[in-house]
C-alpha cells in the first residue's frame, strides 16, 4: 500500500516540464505588469533629468522626495483629489442604489416582460445616442458645470447589470422567496432584509468597477467642467503636464533658460509623483476586496 502510494505521488516527465513553462510564462507576465508601476515608483524619486533621459532602468539615482511635496503642497492637487473621492463616493452610491434592484428585478422569473426589458438593455450596449446628443440633454437638464453631469448619465452600466442579474438568479434561489412570504415577508424587505446581505460578493465587485472607473475619469470632467474649483484630479495632471512648457523656436536668455530648465524638471517629478498620488485609492482598495473578486466575477458568469 505504501509503495503504491509512493509511486502514486511520483510526478511524470510531462507534469514536470508543464509546471516549468506555466512558472515561466507567468513571470514573464508578472515581469511585464509589474516593471511599468515599478518603473514610476523610482522615477518619482529619482533626478528628473535623468529620467528624461533615459537612464533611469532599474535602480532609482539621486534621490528626493521634491516632487511629492509639491503635490501635497499644491492647494490645486489637493482640491483635485478630494472632488475625485467625492464624485467617486457619490457616483458608487448612486451605481449601486440603480444597478442592484435593476439587477434584482429582472432576475426574478415571476417579473412580467423582463425578457423585452432586458434586450432594451442590451441594445444600449451597442447603439448610444453619441457625443453631441448627449452633450445637448445635459445642458438641456441644467447639470452643466455640476457633479450631475459625471454621476447621472452613467448611473447604470448594462454588462455590470447583466453580472448582478446572473449573480442573482445562482445564489437567491425562488425556494427563499417563498419561504419568506410564508413568514409574511414583502417584496421589498426580502430584498433589504435577505438578498442584499447574501450578495456581499458581487456589491464589493461592482463597487471596485464603477469606483475605478469613477476614479479614472477624464473626458466627462473635462467635457461637461468649467470650474478650475470642480475639476478632477486627472485634470489637475493634465494642467501640470501643459503649463510651463516652452512654445518651439522662442530665444532664451542663459537665466531664463536655465529657470526653465529647472521648471521642467520639477514639473517632470510632479508628474510621476501625482501619478503614484492618484493610483493610491485603488491599489489600497483592492487587497480588501481580492477575496470577492473571483467569487463575483465567476458565479456572476454561471447564468446568462
Amino acid at each position: 500500500m505504501a509503495k503504491i502510494r509512493r509511486n502514486s505521488e511520483r510526478r511524470s516527465t510531462e507534469d514536470k516540464i508543464f509546471d516549468a513553462v506555466n512558472f515561466i510564462v507567468l513571470t514573464v507576465i508578472f515581469v511585464i505588469v509589474a516593471y511599468p508601476l515599478y518603473f514610476v515608483i523610482i522615477s518619482s524619486i529619482s533626478d528628473p533629468i535623468k529620467v528624461s533621459s533615459g537612464q533611469i532602468t532599474f535602480v532609482p539615482e539621486g534621490i528626493n522626495f521634491d516632487g511629492y511635496l509639491r503635490v501635497f503642497e499644491a492647494k490645486e492637487v489637493m482640491r483635485g483629489f478630494m472632488n475625485s473621492v467625492l464624485y467617486t463616493v457619490l457616483g458608487v452610491s448612486i451605481n449601486l442604489a440603480v444597478t442592484l434592484p435593476t439587477a434584482y428585478a429582472l432576475s426574478r422569473n415571476d417579473f412580467y416582460g423582463r425578457k423585452t426589458i432586458s434586450i432594451y438593455y442590451i441594445i444600449t450596449m451597442f447603439v448610444s445616442g453619441g457625443l453631441i446628443p448627449t452633450y445637448l440633454v445635459i445642458r438641456q437638464m441644467g447639470m452643466l458645470n455640476t457633479v450631475w453631469a459625471l454621476v447621472i448619465p452613467g448611473a447604470l452600466s448594462v454588462y455590470n447589470m447583466m453580472v448582478a442579474r446572473s449573480f442573482f438568479k445562482t445564489n437567491i434561489p425562488g425556494e427563499l422567496l417563498d419561504a419568506a412570504r410564508i413568514d409574511g415577508c414583502t417584496d421589498t424587505s426580502f430584498f433589504f432584509r435577505i438578498c442584499l446581505p447574501l450578495s456581499g460578493a458581487i456589491i464589493a465587485i461592482l463597487a471596485l468597477w464603477y469606483g475605478v472607473g469613477h476614479w479614472n475619469s477624464y473626458f466627462g470632467a473635462l467635457l461637461y467642467i468649467a470650474d478650475r474649483e470642480k475639476q478632477t484630479l486627472q485634470l489637475e495632471l493634465r494642467y501640470i503636464l501643459l503649463q510651463n512648457q516652452q512654445p518651439m523656436g522662442q530665444l532664451l536668455s542663459p537665466e531664463a533658460l536655465e529657470q526653465q530648465r529647472r521648471l521642467d524638471a520639477l514639473k517632470e517629478m510632479m508628474k510621476w509623483s501625482l501619478i503614484i498620488v492618484s493610483s493610491l485609492p485603488v491599489l489600497i482598495l483592492y487587497p480588501f476586496i481580492q477575496k470577492h473578486f473571483v467569487k463575483g466575477v465567476t458565479v456572476g458568469s454561471l447564468k446568462g
